[in-house]
């Protein structure tokens, strides 16, 4: 079981990056709650993992956060929940305010995300209420900021639609949440993070 990488990332296209490690490049799908805390390409990140491993393919799943991790274990219990659930609720909100849903029983919240309808997000409360108080603070363990696109604004706005589909949003919801929030200076990260934001405000 592959638990911790530290390495060079190569590139970054979310939900995906790569990650070179002793020149082994790792294939990692990430939520955005890890993306947006990920320093720039050429740099150095530790990341926890998760390798899940199915009939067709093992696919390693990367945070930057335990906490991140441990929900996303979590999440993959609750009947109906899968990996790409998953990734889509860590790319909505992050492990403590997940917890604080289900805490206050925040049916609303949930059903903003991508993929949950209310019989889904009612599971989801009542399966994980007794799971998410060892979820712990949601803190970086290493915060580098956002880097500055070297890419044009039309790539950049390409990229977030692209992510937003692979997320679970349809690709004509996807196009209007990340042009809603474009102002032609925004990397794709940070148009994925504001189109979430505005979907859910906290």
């Amino acid at each position: 079981m592959i638990g911790r990488l530290r390495g060079t990332i190569v590139y970054k296209r979310p939900p995906q990056l790569l990650l070179d490690v002793g020149g082994v490049g790792y294939e990692l799908d990430a939520p955005m709650s890890t993306f947006y805390d990920l320093p720039a390409v050429g740099e150095t990140v530790t990341l926890v993992t998760h390798l899940a491993v199915r009939e067709d393919a093992q696919v390693l799943y990367g945070f930057i956060r335990e906490s991140d991790r441990a929900l996303f274990r979590a999440l993959l219990k609750v009947t109906g929940v899968g990996a790409r659930m998953g990734l889509a609720i860590l790319s909505g909100m992050d492990a403590q305010r997940f917890a604080r849903c289900v805490e206050q029983q925040d049916v609303a919240a949930l059903i903003r995300l991508p993929g949950i309808g209310r019989k889904t997000a009612e599971r989801l409360i009542v399966e994980m209420r007794d799971r998410v108080d060892g979820l712990g603070p949601a803190l970086p363990q290493g915060h580098a900021g956002l880097p500055p696109s070297s890419m044009g604004e039309d790539s950049a706005l390409a990229d977030a639609v692209s992510a937003l589909v692979a997320l679970g949003y349809k690709p004509a919801d996807a196009n209007r949440m990340a042009r809603s929030v474009d102002d032609g200076a925004k990397t794709s990260e940070e148009l994925i993070r504001a189109a979430l934001r505005a979907l859910s405000p906290p």
